[in-house]
């Protein structure tokens, strides 16, 4: 046999090994000592595991704490660069968000990206082990109020679990990446519906809630069969039409909060598509609920009433589905308050008794501590400027509402604003400072309700106009959740800052928008150590260590709701911004920066015949549907969607085929012939060819 020969058979023997290995990972069961093999014991000895990150929050208590101390004060300053891995948006000229924390496990690193791709990395190196793209439909991209996001993976028992925009729940096998199961989540995939969060486990099954309130959805979450897939329960979170009776009884009391005669066809809202959390002793799952459909109370349920299960905290029995326990924070919620923000569980000691806890942070501005076996509220405060109510009654654990947060009859500035005192960006708890670390916005907001409402398919359907917000103000703020009171806080620059991982080193470290990775003293808040990376970061950070070193890794590329609205101090107003995965260790290096952010000149429009009325009418068009994304009617703004005044001779010539057939739907433009004609379109094409006559002549004026 030739060496020409011999080689050729060893490949055919490497490639067929190779297959064999993964047709075997994809057929046989994993077993312990498997990757991605993390069970029961081993999360609640997470302690002792400091070389993993095995939940998002790290263990079962979702703390975003870690008690490893290798990176500490004292050396802290030595922290740069381990390795970096290239997870830029893979669709379109669009470069997505990214907003998921990474879990890792016997030293490999499991996450997700824009479009609901999941990467499978070498924890120490960065080297890609395998990556999982679900191929989402792009016209799902018309159901997104806040980037086509994804928010993270569980990993159990040798399977990762990941949740894709366009709503199904997939099983991946750890060892390879290769599909186990796929099932449909959503109950009418003609509403808005898209998923941006991630599943949970809890015992026996892995839940999964939705995204869409904005667009006119009724919310739930829907509990599978770890192993199969198979559906074990659903859980709805407002009532449907009382006509067609409750699918369980839960709905039946919350109907009781509704107006019989309420707009049941714009869905009511409440979707769940935040962080959950589990107690395994309590075996209680909790879900945070999201905001109205619309949000005046006075077009959903003109009656009134709190409208459950709206802006709450569910504690669910996972093995049935039943509801044990609620919490409502924001009764009748009219402002998008919602409670998706990440659910943290603690033992605190109150009033000379140990708590078992339940701690968030929603939108609408107060710190909530609830006794998470009973539901029972402990404490609560506001930790930003707040006008709609002026306190938290503690015996009826209700608001104590203000005549300024009523805008039915005129507009009012109202704080916090729409996108919340705090978002989803993840808060922490130390056990070591006895902390919580809030990542907040002192904002507010011109609430402006409409005249008249009716639900609209395949549009917003919130109600109310965005006119004008406040200046805003970011902060990293630690409070006492006992005592309620602040302790330090720090103001920080730039909208959309990330989340929060405190450390056993007295450390809490930060991703900021302007591009800065920031490790704060826990105790006092002093900045000891900036690493600059050119990217904005909004997720949070995780630890772990590897043969004794120490590793803080996270998820940067800025988007989400401010993907298209964002200021001159964040870093995607200066360098590209597509996403990264950063991991850092002592004695790094320096992070490469991305280059610099390149705006296209205006160029010169092609002529069309157009009409004084067609002009106006496609404005009107444009700043109804367009604007949101693409930027504001006669100008532009900090968008990292195209500007349409800059579009090209060749974009100009496909507007069409664009805008009514599709034609960029792959990339996430979605098709809009369901709502607008071959009139709208050519209207707003005259719109758009106007505003781009008149800024292209005045560049060449100032040129």
């Amino acid at each position: 046999m030739n060496d020409k020969k011999r080689a050729f058979l060893a490949t055919v023997l490497t490639v067929f090994a190779f297959v064999t290995l993964i047709a075997g990972c994809g057929s046989s069961e994993p077993g312990p000592g498997d990757p991605g093999w993390i069970d029961s014991e081993r999360l609640l000895n997470a302690d002792n595991e400091l070389e993993n990150w095995m939940s998002l929050g790290r263990d079962f208590q979702q703390q975003h704490y870690s008690p490893a101390d290798l990176i500490n004060t004292d050396n802290v300053h030595d922290l740069g660069l381990a390795w970096e891995y290239d997870a830029r948006t893979p669709r379109g000229r669009v470069n997505r968000g990214l907003e998921a924390i990474p879990i890792v496990v016997d030293g490999i690193m499991y996450t997700s990206g824009a479009w609901s791709i999941v990467y499978a990395l070498d924890a120490r190196t960065g080297e890609e082990v395998w990556t999982y793209d679900p191929q989402v439909d792009g016209s799902f991209a018309r159901a997104e109020c806040c980037d086509i996001v994804n928010r993270g993976v569980q990993v159990w028992k040798g399977r990762v679990y990941v949740a894709t925009f366009d709503g199904y729940l997939v099983a991946l096998d750890a060892r390879s990446g290769l599909v186990l199961w796929r099932v449909d989540t959503l109950t009418d995939r003609t509403r808005g519906y898209s998923i941006t969060g991630a599943p949970q486990i809890a015992g026996n099954i892995v839940v999964i809630g939705n995204s869409g309130a904005d667009f006119g959805v009724r919310g739930y979450i829907t509990a599978y069969d770890l192993t199969t897939g198979a559906e074990e329960w659903r859980f709805f979170m407002v009532p449907g039409d009382p006509d067609n009776g409750y699918e369980h009884p839960e709905m039946e009391m919350a109907a009781e909060t509704w107006d019989p005669d309420s707009d049941w066809e714009s869905g009511g809202g409440g979707t769940a598509w935040g962080q959950f959390a589990y107690d395994p002793h309590l075996n209680l799952l909790y879900i945070g609920t999201g905001n109205s459909t619309p949000y005046p109370i006075w077009f959903r349920s003109p009656s009134g009433g709190d409208n459950l299960f709206l802006a709450s905290v569910l504690a669910i029995n996972p093995d049935t589905g039943a509801l044990v326990w609620y919490y409502q924070t924001t009764p009748g919620e009219i402002w998008d308050y919602t409670v998706t923000q990440n659910l943290v569980l603690a033992d605190l000691e109150i009033d000379g008794s140990s708590r078992q806890v339940l701690m968030v942070a929603p939108k609408n501005g107060f710190l909530y501590v609830l006794d998470r076996e009973t539901g029972e509220l402990l404490t609560a405060d506001n930790f930003v400027r707040v006008t709609w109510a002026t306190h938290i009654d503690l015996d009826s654990g209700r608001p104590v509402l203000t005549e300024q947060g009523n805008y039915e009859d005129e507009p009012k500035w109202v704080f916090p604003w729409d996108i919340g005192a705090h978002s989803w960006q993840q808060m922490s708890y130390s056990p070591d400072t006895e902390l919580v670390y809030i990542p907040a916005t002192d904002a507010g907001m011109l609430y402006t309700s409409y005249d008249e409402y009716s639900f609209k398919p395949g549009e917003w359907n919130v109600g109310i106009y965005y006119l004008a917000d406040s200046l805003k103000s970011d902060l990293l703020i630690a409070r006492d959740p006992v005592t309620q009171e602040e302790i330090w806080s720090v103001k920080l620059s730039g909208v959309g800052n990330g989340g929060v991982l405190s450390t056993g080193g007295n450390l809490v470290f930060q991703g900021n928008a302007n591009g800065n990775f920031v490790a704060h003293r826990a105790d006092t808040g002093e900045i000891l150590h900036q690493i600059p990376t050119g990217t904005g970061i909004m997720a949070a950070p995780i630890t772990y260590v590897i043969d004794g070193e120490q590793y803080v890794a996270v998820m940067a590329g800025f988007g989400g709701a401010l993907l298209d609205y964002f200021v001159e101090e964040n870093a995607a107003a200066t360098y590209e911004n597509y996403g990264r995965i950063l991991a850092f260790k002592l004695n790094g290096t320096d992070v490469p920066l991305p280059p610099k952010r390149i705006i296209p000149p205006i160029t010169e429009p092609p002529v069309r015949s157009t009409t004084v009325e067609s002009i106006e009418d496609g404005g009107q068009l444009y700043g109804k549907y367009c604007a949101v994304c693409h930027g504001g009617i006669g100008g532009e703004r900090m968008s990292l969607f195209p500007s349409l005044i800059r579009m090209a001779s060749n974009t100009h010539g496909l507007f069409n085929q664009i805008l009514l057939e599709g034609l960029y739907e792959p990339n996430g433009m979605a098709n809009w012939s369901d709502i607008l004609t071959a009139e709208d379109a050519g209207a707003i094409h005259d719109y758009l060819v106007s505003e781009q006559e008149s800024a292209w002549r005045a560049q060449e004026n100032l040129n």
